[in-house]
């Protein structure tokens, strides 16, 4: 065998193969005496087929069955024979040749990754408390949770609901199939489009109004996107927010068994320490990456960005065949993810070489530990425990992600660090984008 190769362009590899003319005839004589064992044909008896017939009936079937056998032994020896990693699979052009057999592997291969400034990286490490003030606030948006409505006879203010028929037309056009009826909508909650909810206010149960405001330019529906529309109203009921007092019951409903103010308040923190403390730990991951994608400049390989884009649009399309929608339809464009898959192919490889050359290994009792907390919200965490632990793909998906964690940790133990303080909304709101 004899192997060439061809640097198409900085990632790109040419590879070629030949193999000799009496190794495809040594192959094919100890196929085509297998067949003949087999074959039956007019005027022999089975298994006495000479082997100068099979072959004149059966040689071109043969040799391109070997041809395939070939490619596939010889196609990993010459890749080890020539050290080259190959990024995907490969795209394989057989060539007419007289004698032998030769063909191309055209494909991607690895890059070489410097590590070099890897621990001069400069990471800004987000802190934050919850204070007593964001205890209440919590308090508050579980209360609105649980609130009631009281139907009112006086004019709609921001947070009342309103109960609304209304009918919509855009270019003379209705859109609302008609009348919609018996619509309520909270004024304030943003559930409409902007400007809709604004015209609510200061209206009374049988009060009629008319007004215009413009659909976003990005609204899902092309043909009302960005258009003026003209919204006719009437209004049936008028209803204020009641909320809740924190007793007993409501205590209890939140599984506070001994139904005590101060024990939810107690419970409501330490549930918002728990995020708090995971929302930081991703905000800092975040900054190590984006630090490291900045610090360490590589070519990826078009090859694994195409994969990767593939696996980020799949939600997407499966979405799509749930709801019964046409792929066309859906109109994802590879560029709007391209750059993220480039990102996501780019730190995978940075990540890896990184446990490679300082031999980071997975620590199980901390797999452990990340299986149990996110067993932690369910109610039986001892069967989600024992479910990861029952199958091995499960389990690697967990152990991949401790893997990053760790490679995080020790990235974050070599790296400039700063504290950056911040308020616990401004963490939670981010970490929600």
């Amino acid at each position: 065998m004899q192997v060439s190769v061809e640097k198409t362009s900085e990632l790109s590899r040419k590879m070629t193969v030949s193999v000799p003319e009496e190794v495809v005839q040594e192959k094919m004589a100890a196929r085509l005496k297998s067949l003949a064992r087999e074959v039956k044909v007019d005027g022999f008896r089975p298994g006495k087929v000479p082997q100068h017939v099979v072959k004149k009936m059966f040689g071109d079937r043969v040799r391109g069955e070997v041809a395939g056998d070939l490619i596939q032994s010889t196609y990993f020896e010459a890749l080890q024979d020539q050290n080259l990693r190959p990024a995907g699979h490969p795209h394989i052009h057989p060539l007419d040749e007289a004698e032998g057999f030769k063909y191309t592997a055209e494909f991607e291969v690895y890059p070489e990754i410097s590590l070099e400034g890897v621990n001069q990286i400069e990471v800004k490490r987000p802190v934050a408390t919850v204070a007593e003030a964001d205890v209440d606030d919590m308090i508050e948006k579980l209360k609105a949770q649980r609130k009631t409505w009281n139907k009112v006879e006086r004019a709609s203010q921001e947070h009342d609901r309103i109960t609304i028929s209304f009918s919509g037309t855009a270019d003379g056009e209705n859109f609302t199939n008609g009348k919609v009826e018996n619509y309520p909508v909270e004024i304030g909650a943003k559930q409409m489009i902007p400007g809709f909810e604004d015209n609510l206010i200061g209206l009374e149960a049988g009060a009629n109004k008319t007004f215009e405001v413009s659909f976003p330019e990005q609204y899902g529906n092309e043909k009302l996107s960005g258009k003026a529309a003209q919204f006719e109203v009437e209004v049936s009921a008028v209803e204020e927010p009641v909320l809740p007092e924190i007793d007993e019951a409501f205590v209890k409903a939140y599984g506070i068994e001994d139904g005590s103010a101060e024990s939810f308040r107690e419970d409501v923190r330490n549930n918002m320490e728990r995020e708090l403390e995971q929302a930081l730990r991703g905000k800092l991951k975040n900054a190590v990456m984006d630090a490291l994608y900045e610090k360490i400049q590589i070519t990826v390989p078009n090859t694994l960005v195409d994969q990767e884009v593939e696996s980020m649009m799949k939600p997407y399309i499966e979405t799509a065949k749930r709801q019964k929608m046409k792929l066309d339809d859906l109109k994802l464009p590879r560029d709007a993810f391209e750059e993220q898959a480039r990102r996501r192919v780019a730190l995978g490889l940075i990540l890896g070489e990184i446990i490679q050359k300082n031999d980071i290994k997975i620590d199980a009792d901390k797999v452990r530990s990340a299986i149990e907390n996110m067993a932690r919200s369910y109610e039986r965490p001892e069967d989600v425990v024992k479910w990861y632990y029952a199958d091995e793909s499960r389990l690697d998906d967990v152990r991949q992600m401790v893997l990053e964690d760790q490679t995080v940790e020790w990235l974050v133990a070599q790296a400039k660090v700063s504290d950056e303080p911040m308020k616990f909304d401004d963490v939670m709101n981010q970490q929600q984008r």
